[in-house]
């Protein structure tokens, strides 16, 4: 077998949430990543059918059955994947009974998957039925998208308005909008059934007062989703104080998006 520390979804996964630390997102252990693997990729590094332990999930995921996953620890700080990734990060299989997930590698101490687990596999079946390339779903705390929520409306039409005004790449990169969920206990299975339901309409959903969740096909592209919403929250809040003397209004939007050939929530604009 090859050495699965040298895999490319473990690389990703280190390089990625050490960049994720670096950006501010992911404070001591706040964020988690869960990243669906191809099985004859996987099969390269470690032996599938072979279970270190079983971890009961607390939810059942039949369309996951099978399924492997590379997830982030609970408890565990991003700072330290790169460092200690056999620690810190675990590779998962969805057992037959759905309920169960077998250990194939990983969570070395003896450690879990995230405590989201469960709004992470909710939210991958959820996109996988609109999408079959999703396979990451990506969760962080970006401080300026934090912020908004304590100073914006938690409307999904407003919120999304918002930032589409504050640079012309947001409607393009996110198109169909943004879904917001009100404060709501975290690692709950309330939160992630709730979560769910949104990504069946959105790539993003921001959690009122607490930060995240993005998606895509990749790490890149769940990364990138979160990092245009998080810099045009910064240009939000950098300007909301000030008199708006210029914006890119509707009707603009309208032309990028024709430019673009998107399809888009024309809903979420106000048009005569």
């Amino acid at each position: 077998m090859k050495n699965i520390i040298e895999s490319p979804f473990v690389v990703d996964m280190m390089r990625m949430t050490a960049n994720m630390y670096r950006m501010g997102w992911d404070e001591r252990n706040g964020g988690n990543i869960s990243m669906m693997l191809d099985e004859q990729e996987v099969k390269e590094y470690l032996d599938i059918d072979s279970s270190i332990r079983a971890i009961p999930m607390g939810f059942e995921a039949k369309p996951l059955i099978g399924k492997i996953f590379i997830v982030t620890g609970t408890g565990k700080y991003f700072k330290n994947v790169e460092f200690d990734p056999e620690n810190n990060l675990g590779i998962i299989r969805i057992a037959p009974d759905g309920v169960t997930a077998n250990l194939l590698w990983g969570y070395s101490d003896g450690g879990r998957p995230t405590s989201e687990l469960p709004a992470h596999l909710m939210s991958h079946m959820s996109r996988l039925a609109v999408n079959p390339e999703n396979r990451v779903i990506m969760h962080s705390h970006p401080t300026n998208t934090l912020a908004m929520t304590y100073v914006h409306e938690l409307d999904e039409k407003k919120f999304t308005h918002s930032l589409w005004e504050m640079c012309t790449e947001c409607i393009v990169v996110f198109p169909d909008g943004i879904g917001v969920l009100p404060w709501m206990v975290c690692g709950t299975n309330e939160i992630g059934i709730a979560t769910a339901e949104k990504m069946k309409e959105f790539r993003l959903v921001i959690w009122g007062q607490h930060g995240i969740y993005g998606c895509g096909k990749d790490l890149d592209e769940a990364f990138g989703l979160i990092e245009t919403v998080e810099k045009a929250a910064q240009l939000y809040l950098m300007t909301a104080n000030m008199p708006r003397v210029n914006t890119i209004h509707d009707n603009e939007l309208v032309e990028l998006a024709k430019a673009f050939k998107l399809n888009y929530r024309r809903d979420f604009l106000y048009l005569d």
